[in-house]
């Protein structure tokens, strides 16, 4: 009884191996990158200036007005609006929107 254990047990375990390198390999392609990117998105929520233009989520463009610690307070061209932090998706650059300081050409 006990050969027969042994028996079965040295054949599974190339199939335990398997299921390793398939949990290793599912760490690195799903859950590491998944866990970077919640990382860069707190990093960019915490690091929010006053007078940075960015876009929220739902897709509204303005610039931050007031940080408060709730949220933001985004001016747009129709008024200033709250949102929570976790709504703001990205920034827009200085080339994007270059500053009018009266340098027209």
């Amino acid at each position: 009884m006990i050969t027969i254990f042994l028996q079965t047990a040295g054949d599974s375990m190339p199939t335990l191996i398997m299921f390793g390198l398939f949990f290793v390999f599912m760490y690195f392609v799903m859950l590491r990158p998944q866990m970077q990117k919640q990382k860069k998105e707190k990093n960019f929520q915490e690091n929010l200036k006053i007078g940075s233009r960015v876009v929220t989520t739902s897709g509204l463009h303005g610039r931050i007005a007031q940080i408060q610690e709730d949220g933001v307070v985004i001016e747009t061209l129709s008024g200033k609006l709250k949102f929570e932090k976790a709504a703001i998706s990205r920034e827009f650059t200085q080339q994007r929107f270059p500053e009018t300081t009266g340098d027209k050409k």
